[in-house]
């Protein structure tokens, strides 16, 4: 750019000294202006320099985002799929749990019927409604509490004869299930007992509970299936305040409980894999 300025120059100044003035400024006029489109070709091609510069950059800059989306796209594919799986792993142990609590409903249906049927036998085998007999279930054991005065006389321990008619009817229920259990549980009122040999009201109750095991023991019932107890006056029903009140805490109860392991072990088992998949 610079030789050609010198050139031009020159050539002015030769020409200056062999052309006229009008020829001179002619030519003087043309050089300014070859000087201008130089000058605002410069400015342009300064311009477009920059221009091209910040081209460069953006085009660098979508290419990196270009392989940003690509590499998310990638990872949304990943993630796209380990979603799915999870989703299929998500219903399967759903489906699982539904069968689980299907298979734990079916196991208490189970229980819940022998227990029914038990509680029916009883009712209709030991006169449900003679008063004094009471039979109901409380958490799956069926309980027959027979009021004292049925059982023995005041202060003792003999089981009465009309008693030996209604331990017959159970014994025949408790012999029809031979996988049963049968616990015999004495109860008194609060009143102070001691009669020797007997010291005190838990003598009395576990007394009162063997005298039973022997009658139901008479009767055939096998004695592995027996349990005795006595809570002496500890478990009252009511406040021992009256006469009344007490003739109700002095009770034996014939508890039978029924031996079902399989679903018991089958509920305890269910419980425990619920609890394991719900972590």
């Amino acid at each position: 750019m610079k030789k050609i300025l010198l050139l031009g120059a020159s050539v002015l100044l030769i020409l200056s000294s062999c052309v006229s003035k009008k020829q001179y400024t002619d030519l003087e006029a043309k050089q300014k202006e070859t000087q201008d489109l130089l000058n605002s070709a410069t400015v342009k091609l300064n311009s477009c320099l920059e221009e091209r510069a910040s081209a460069t950059a953006r085009a660098t800059a979508l290419e990196e985002q270009v392989a940003d989306l690509r590499k998310s796209n990638e990872n949304l594919q990943v993630l796209s799929a380990k979603g799915a799986s999870n989703v299929e792993k998500t219903l399967e142990s759903i489906k699982e749990k539904d069968l689980k609590i299907t298979r734990l409903q079916d196991a208490l249906s189970k229980k819940d019927s022998v227990t029914l049927a038990l509680v029916t036998s009883l009712k209709r085998e030991v006169g449900i409604n003679d008063p004094d007999i009471q039979v109901n279930v409380e958490k799956g054991v069926v309980f027959i509490s027979i009021a004292d005065n049925l059982l023995f006389k005041s202060g003792s321990y003999t089981v009465t004869s009309r008693a030996k008619e209604v331990l017959a009817k159970v014994a025949k229920v408790v012999n029809s299930k031979p996988d049963f259990e049968c616990m015999v549980e004495g109860n008194t009122d609060n009143v102070p007992y001691s009669q020797p040999p007997l010291l005190d009201n838990w003598d009395l109750s576990v007394k009162r509970s063997t005298s039973v095991i022997r009658v139901l023991q008479d009767l055939g019932v096998n004695p592995g299936q027996l349990i005795a107890a006595g809570r002496s006056s500890y478990v009252p029903l009511v406040d021992n305040d009256t006469p009344e009140h007490r003739a109700m805490n002095r009770r034996t109860r014939i508890i039978v409980m029924p031996k079902i392991d399989q679903f018991y072990d089958m509920i305890e088992k269910e419980m425990k894999n619920l609890e394991a998949a719900g972590n």
